[in-house]
């Protein structure tokens, strides 16, 4: 199994990217999938989800209404749009995928470094 995130960078405030993360070795589909973030020196923390059946997401309050998580189950890609980018949503993002009903199932990606600077 393997979950390769893409699209980090460094940004200014004000900014966008969009983060990517393709899956391999799981039925993508049976899947739910989120991003968590870690800064230095704090815990990692849950940004967005998008469940495995039906789409459905939430975030978390310090990105609602900036942040987009979205799926593609053709691809087998999940995908994090962020917009009005602040400098403390500088973090490293991880992509997670966890089965729907067997929770033994759950992989994590290896990061992606998002920086959020002037």
């Amino acid at each position: 199994v393997q979950l390769v995130e893409s699209g980090g960078g460094l940004v200014q405030p004000g900014g966008s990217l969009r983060l990517s993360c393709a899956a391999s070795g799981i039925t993508f589909s049976n899947y739910g999938m989120s991003w968590y973030r870690q800064a230095p020196g704090k815990e990692r923390e849950s940004v967005a989800l998008i469940t495995s059946v039906d789409g459905r997401t939430n975030y978390a309050d310090s990105v609602s209404g900036r942040f987009t998580i979205s799926r593609d189950n053709a691809k087998n890609t999940v995908y994090l749009q962020m917009n009005s980018l602040k400098s403390e949503d500088t973090a490293v993002y991880y992509c997670r995928a966890r089965h729907r009903w067997l929770e033994i199932y759950d992989y994590w990606g290896q990061g992606t470094q998002v920086t959020v600077s002037s």
